[in-house]
C-alpha cells in the first residue's frame, strides 16, 4: 500500500434496530490489500432497486428525519411493527450497501500489480464507500475513454437485461415481455434485442414512455395506462409469438394479465380446443418489486404456465464462469452504446443521506437514476 493512501475511510451503512432504520457514515481501516486484491478509490455507484431494498428497507418514508451534524450526518425512518419479523435476520446489524461501483486502482497486492492507476468496474457489495477491498478476478477494466460514470453501471442492468434474452434462448422461447420497460435496463434490453433480431415486447406506464421507446427503434410498446392496453397486449404477443416475461412490477395484476394475454395468443393458432386452456407453455418471471402488493391471479391462462421469482446471480452461477466472463466482455466492448446509462444527477456520500434527495431518489421513477460518487466533496 502506498503512503498516499488515508488509514480509514467512510462507508455508508444501513441498520435496523427494533422499529427503526438509520443510516449514517461509519469509519473503516483501510487495510492492506492480499496478494490477489486491489484497493479501488470509488468515484461513481449508482443507486439500482435492487441498492434500495437493503438500504432503505421496509421503512415508513414519510417519517424520514434528520440527525447527526453536517461533517456526520444520519438520516432515520420508522419501520412499522408488522414488518419487523422480516427483519429479523438483519436485527442491530450495521450493513454496507452498494452493489457495484467503478473507480480507480490505487494499490494492489502482489499478484495484481497491473492493475494500479487502472480504472476498473467491480460488483460485490459495499460500493457506496470512499475506498473497497475487492479481488482483482473481480474487476473489469474499462476501455480507453471511458469514465467512472459510465463504468458504474456495467454489472447489474446490463448483464440482468443480458441474462433475460439468455434465459429465453435456453428455455426455448423466440421473443421477450418486459414490463417497466422505459427504465435504464429497459432501455439497454431494447437496443440488445434490437441488435440480436429478438421480438420485444415493451410494456410501459404512460404514453410519453412509450414514445420514449419507439423513439429508440421499439418495434412493439404496449401502454398499460391505456384503455386498449389488454387488446394492444394480446396483438404484440399474437405477432411477436412470445410466451416469455421478465416483470419488474411484481405486485398488482399486471403478471396475470400477461400470462392471460399470451394464453389468448396461443388459442389464436390453436388447431384443437382443450378444455384444460392451450398446450403452449407461458412463463413470467418477477424479478422486481416496484408494486409492492400481493400479486393478483386470474387463472384464465389454462394449466401450462409457470410464475417465478428470478435472480441475476444465481443465474450467473449456473451458466458458468467461462459464460458469464463472455457476457461481461460484451458489456466492455459496447459500454458507451449498447450499455450507457444516463443520471439523473450526482451526489456525494453525505448528499445521499439528505432527506429530501433520499425522498427524491427512493420514488424509484422511470428515467431518474442517482449516481453516489462517494469522494466527491
Amino acid at each position: 500500500m502506498t503512503d498516499a493512501l488515508p488509514t480509514s475511510f467512510l462507508e455508508l451503512r444501513s441498520r435496523v434496530t427494533q422499529g427503526q432504520l438509520e443510516l449514517s457514515l461509519v469509519p473503516v481501516e483501510l487495510r492492506a490489500p492480499g496478494d490477489d486484491e486491489v484497493v479501488i478509490r470509488i468515484e461513481a455507484s449508482p443507486i439500482n432497486p435492487s441498492d434500495l431494498g437493503l438500504l432503505l428497507g421496509p421503512a415508513d418514508m414519510s417519517t424520514l428525519a434528520a440527525m447527526g451534524t453536517p461533517d456526520s450526518p444520519v438520516a432515520t425512518a420508522t419501520i412499522p411493527a408488522g414488518l419487523m419479523r422480516a427483519m429479523a435476520p438483519r436485527l442491530d446489524e450495521s450493513m454496507a450497501v452498494g452493489n457495484e461501483g467503478a473507480g480507480t486502482v490505487v494499490a494492489a497486492g502482489a499478484n495484481a500489480q497491473h492493475l494500479i492507476g487502472k480504472l476498473v468496474a467491480a460488483i460485490g457489495g459495499g460500493m457506496y464507500a470512499q475506498y473497497r477491498i475487492v479481488r482483482a478476478a473481480d474487476c473489469l477494466p474499462l476501455p480507453a475513454g471511458a469514465t467512472a460514470a459510465d463504468g458504474a453501471s456495467c454489472f447489474v442492468n446490463p448483464l440482468t437485461a443480458l441474462s433475460m434474452v439468455e434465459v429465453m434462448r435456453d428455455e426455448g422461447h423466440t421473443a421477450l415481455v418486459h414490463t417497466a420497460a422505459a427504465s435504464n435496463l429497459g432501455q439497454m434490453l431494447n437496443r440488445i434485442c434490437l441488435a440480436d433480431g429478438v421480438p420485444l415486447v415493451c410494456i410501459v406506464r404512460s404514453p410519453e414512455q412509450a414514445a420514449l421507446l419507439r423513439g429508440q427503434g421499439a418495434q412493439y410498446v404496449v401502454d398499460s395506462s391505456a384503455a386498449s392496453f389488454r387488446d394492444d397486449l394480446e396483438a404484440a404477443l399474437i405477432t411477436t409469438g412470445a410466451t416469455i416475461a421478465f416483470d419488474a412490477i411484481g405486485g398488482g395484476k399486471l403478471a396475470g394479465q400477461i400470462l392471460g394475454a399470451m394464453e389468448v395468443a396461443a388459442n389464436k393458432t390453436a388447431k384443437v380446443y382443450s378444455r384444460y386452456g392451450s398446450s403452449v407453455f407461458k412463463q413470467v418471471y418477477i424479478y422486481g418489486g416496484l408494486d409492492t402488493r400481493p400479486t393478483e391471479l386470474n387463472r384464465n391462462f389454462g394449466l401450462s404456465w409457470s410464475l417465478n421469482g428470478w435472480l441475476l446471480t444465481p443465474f450467473l452461477a449456473k451458466i458458468g464462469a467461462a459464460r458469464a466472463q463472455g457476457l461481461r466482455e460484451r458489456v466492455a466492448r459496447e459500454l458507451k452504446t449498447t450499455f450507457a446509462s444516463h443520471y439523473t444527477q450526482e451526489i456525494s456520500l453525505a448528499e445521499a443521506l439528505d432527506t429530501t434527495i433520499i425522498a427524491a431518489y427512493n420514488r424509484r421513477a422511470t428515467g431518474e437514476k442517482y449516481l453516489i460518487n462517494p469522494n466527491k466533496a
